[in-house]
């Protein structure tokens, strides 16, 4: 189960790579001081919350250098023992060294970085000579037991490539965890990369397939928290989630956002981590009843939609960009998430229909093997690996 508290650090919005899309690099960003680590730890502690989740994003969080991580972490662990902190970290890993890779590793950091595909698609871009780079740092990260998955952006460019990107994935045995390219407040870039809706709902539909056609043997972590968004009622991940005031980012100064989408548009700052905020302080301040705004419009808005309770509008962020900060609609890519529950629903009901009584009684029970898996073949298994996990 993920934590109900997330941090999002921003060691700094440096980065070494420069991705054609790319919103969120910022030569020259300053770094994230171990003071404001400190700071980070007296804020969260005096929350009291029993368990938090801090994940090291950016820019490239690896530009803040193994001396930090090796100050950084124990504080963090130590200080806020009593909240059970768990760690993450989103990198390119061309900065992963056997030093800094032992460092994670002495507190089970979880990676996530960033492939599109092979490297003929992916070096188009983020870059040439990105693939091999991320892969070598994946080599290192590996031959440490780091966890590492594969995130890959989907544009308007590759999303033409879809088979070729999915028979990657599935070959090399990645799980596959997907993003759509996405307009953003901070500048044009992602502009001519970004994804259409419409592209994205198709996108979403045609994983649904292959995800149950590979069922057991290649894993698309989207399609599984989609389908835990139609079967279960409520949304557990980042978009399909209602996020304000569980999560946050906090910059390489210590100002606190809403979201790491924000950090460095000081328009957007609710605090500051010196200063301790409570939760009710950042909620009061101008962005905070932004978000809160977003939170009411969704309310009016989405009131007749079937999946309002695990899709809560999409993201505030994305429904900002279009009026460059201003609420006035929900998440654009409404129609995609809309597209790719309807599916997912109407197939779930009709296996339902036809499911034998047994079967009905008994999430477990297995399906007659002639049977193409369905949905409910996709949530058994999820079952059976949370089971196996917990075990």
């Amino acid at each position: 189960m993920k934590n109900p508290f997330h941090v999002m650090l921003i060691p700094t919005l440096g980065c070494p790579a420069r991705c054609r899309y790319c919103w969120s690099s910022e030569p020259g960003s300053p770094r994230m001081s171990i003071a404001t680590v400190r700071d980070v730890v007296a804020w969260v502690s005096s929350l009291g919350k029993e368990r938090v989740t801090f994940t090291f994003h950016g820019g490239e969080p690896l530009l803040a250098g193994a001396d930090f991580y090796r100050e950084a972490l124990p504080l963090l662990a130590e200080g806020l023992a009593q909240a059970n902190p768990e760690f993450a970290m989103q990198s390119n890993l061309w900065l992963l060294t056997p030093e800094i890779a032992e460092i994670l590793a002495g507190y089970h950091v979880p990676i996530g970085t960033s492939i599109d595909g092979p490297a003929r698609i992916n070096d188009v871009q983020r870059g040439e000579g990105y693939f091999g780079k991320t892969m070598r740092g994946y080599r290192i990260a590996r031959e440490h037991g780091l966890r590492v998955s594969f995130i890959c952006t989907f544009t308007s460019q590759s999303f033409r490539e879809k088979e070729e990107i999915v028979r990657f994935f599935r070959e090399n045995g990645f799980t596959l965890k997907l993003h759509p390219a996405l307009p953003s407040l901070r500048n044009d870039n992602p502009e001519p990369w970004t994804l259409a809706p419409d592209d994205y709902g198709e996108l979403l539909v045609y994983l649904l397939d292959v995800s149950l056609e590979n069922l057991g043997s290649f894993e698309i972590m989207n399609i599984n928290d989609l389908c835990k968004c139609v079967f279960f009622r409520h949304g557990t991940v980042c978009t399909f989630v209602d996020c304000m005031g569980s999560t946050f980012a906090v910059g390489p100064d210590g100002s606190i956002y809403p979201c790491y989408r924000f950090v460095g548009m000081p328009e957007y700052v609710m605090g500051h981590v010196s200063d301790c905020p409570e939760l009710a302080d950042l909620a009061a301040s101008p962005v905070g009843k932004a978000m809160q705004e977003f939170r009411n419009f969704v309310d009016r808005a989405c009131a007749d939609c079937p999946h309002i309770r695990y899709c809560r509008g999409g993201c505030p962020y994305n429904a900002m960009v279009p009026g460059h900060g201003t609420i006035g609609g929900v998440d654009p890519y409404c129609r995609a998430y809309h597209r790719i529950f309807d599916e997912i629903s109407d197939r779930l009901n009709r296996e339902m229909a036809e499911a034998p009584a047994m079967e009905m009684m008994c999430f477990g029970a297995p399906r007659p093997k002639q049977d193409k898996p369905g949905v409910m073949a996709l949530m058994r298994f999820q079952a059976m690996k949370e089971g196996k996990r917990k075990r």
